[in-house]
C-alpha cells in the first residue's frame, strides 16, 4: 500500500487508469467519442487537444486503492476504475441537462456545446460502455455496479424533488433526508469504486462490503464539503460565483441545518429564501444559525466513519480540507 500524499496518489492512479479509459472511449462512434472526450477534458469541440484539465480522478483512485487493499496490484482495479468513471461522467452529462447548468470546470457543458439530444446520446453511450467494460469481470461485479446505479438514480430523483418542496412547514426537507440523498447520489458511486476494485483484486465479501460503506460515508462528506464551498468558497478556486448556491436557492446541507435551528434568525432566513432577499445577508444568517459549523461537523463525522477503511486514508483529509 502506498504511503504517498493524496495528490501523488491521485496522479499515480490516473496514470494507471488513463490509457484504458481512453481506449474504451475510443471504441465509441467517432462523434460520440468526441463528445465523451470533451466531457473528460481531453479535447475541445471539434476534437482539437484541450488545455483544460479533467477532474481529480477520485473514483479512479478509490478503485485502484480497493484492489491494493485486497493485496492485488493496482492494475487489477483498472476495469473497475474505468467502469465507475464512465458512469460518473454519464451522470454528470445528464445532471447538467436536468439542472440547466451551462458550464462545468470553466467550459460549456456538453449539452451547451453540442446540444441536448447529442449530450443525452453521449451519456447513454458511456453508460453502455461501463457495463460492457465490466461484462468480463463476472456477475458479482455487474451486480455491484447496477446497485450503485439504482441508488444514484434514487438520489437524483430526491434531489430534483427537493427543489419543489417548501422551505418551512411539515413538508420541508429535513437534514436527515438530505444525508440519505447525498449517500445515494454521491456516496453510492464512491463506495462502488472502492468495493469493485477490492472485488476484482480478490478480496473477501466482508472487505468488499466494508469498503463500500466507507466510500458511502466519504461521499456524504464530499457532498457536504461541496455545499460549504458552494456558499463560502473562493470563486477563483471553485470556479463558481460566491454565494452561488444561495442565489440559485439550492437546498444544501448548511441551509437546511440552519433552518432547523430553533432561533428567530432561522425564521428570518426562511423569509429571505422565500423572497428575493440579499444573498450576503442569507449567508450571514446561515452561519449565525450554525449551518456552516453543523455542515463541517457532519463532514468530519462521516470522514471518521470512512477511516475505518484504512486503505482510503491517503485521500480522506485531502478531500475534506480542499479549498475550505
Amino acid at each position: 500500500m502506498t504511503t504517498l500524499a493524496a495528490p501523488e496518489v491521485l496522479t499515480r492512479c490516473r496514470r494507471l487508469v488513463q490509457p484504458a479509459l481512453q481506449e474504451a472511449v475510443g471504441r465509441l462512434h467517432p462523434w460520440v467519442s468526441e463528445m465523451a472526450a470533451y466531457s473528460f477534458g481531453w479535447c475541445e469541440v471539434g476534437g482539437a487537444p484541450a488545455v483544460a484539465s479533467g477532474g481529480k480522478g477520485v473514483r479512479q483512485a478509490l478503485a485502484v486503492l480497493g484492489a491494493e487493499a485486497a493485496g492485488a496490484p493496482g492494475r487489477a482495479g483498472v476495469p473497475a476504475a474505468v467502469a465507475v468513471e464512465l458512469v460518473h461522467v454519464f451522470s454528470l452529462l445528464h445532471d447538467d441537462i436536468m439542472d440547466g447548468d451551462p458550464a462545468r470546470r470553466g467550459r460549456p457543458t456538453v449539452w451547451k456545446a453540442y446540444g441536448i439530444g447529442p449530450a443525452v446520446l453521449a451519456g447513454d453511450a458511456l453508460f453502455a460502455l461501463a457495463v460492457e467494460t465490466l461484462a468480463g469481470a463476472g456477475s458479482d461485479a455487474v451486480r455491484l455496479l447496477s446497485a450503485a446505479l439504482s441508488d444514484l438514480v434514487r438520489g437524483q430523483a430526491d434531489d430534483l424533488l427537493f427543489a419543489t418542496r417548501p422551505w418551512t412547514g411539515p413538508e420541508r426537507v429535513r437534514p436527515e433526508e438530505y444525508r440519505a440523498m447525498a449517500e445515494h447520489k454521491t456516496g453510492a458511486l464512491l463506495g462502488c469504486a472502492a468495493a469493485l476494485g477490492a472485488l476484482l483484486g480478490g478480496a473477501p465479501p466482508t472487505t468488499v462490503a466494508a469498503l463500500d460503506r466507507a466510500g458511502r460515508h466519504l461521499g456524504v462528506a464530499f457532498q457536504i464539503v461541496d455545499d460549504v464551498l458552494g456558499i463560502w468558497g473562493d470563486p477563483v478556486v471553485t470556479g463558481k460565483p460566491v454565494h452561488g448556491d444561495l442565489r440559485e436557492r439550492k437546498k444544501t446541507f448548511p441551509v437546511l441545518a440552519a433552518l432547523d435551528s430553533p432561533t428567530a434568525a432561522a425564521g428570518q432566513l426562511a423569509r429571505l429564501l422565500e423572497s428575493d432577499g440579499p444573498v450576503q445577508e442569507m449567508a450571514d444568517l446561515v452561519e449565525e444559525c450554525g449551518g456552516r459549523s453543523a455542515a463541517l461537523a457532519e463532514a468530519h463525522r462521516r470522514m471518521a466513519l470512512a477511516e475505518a477503511a484504512h486503505e482510503l486514508r491517503p485521500l480522506l483529509d485531502y478531500l475534506l480540507r480542499r479549498d475550505l
